[in-house]
């Protein structure tokens, strides 16, 4: 099981809006708070969603 700590990079399956496809971690818990590299925009995700939708860590 891939482990992530706050501040690390990941790639995600789908493609933002923006069309960046990187996010930075800025929360783990129940809940994973992502920030988009591209535009910096700033979700809330719950945990499992979060793990499915990386598909990995940059680093």
């Amino acid at each position: 099981m891939n482990e992530y700590v706050i501040g690390d990079i990941v790639q995600t399956k789908k493609k933002h809006p923006c069309g960046s496809d990187t996010w930075e971690i800025t929360r783990i818990g129940v809940d994973f708070k992502l920030k988009c590299i591209g535009c910096g925009h700033i979700i809330m995700i719950e945990r499992e969603k979060a793990l499915k939708m990386i598909k990995k860590k940059i680093d």
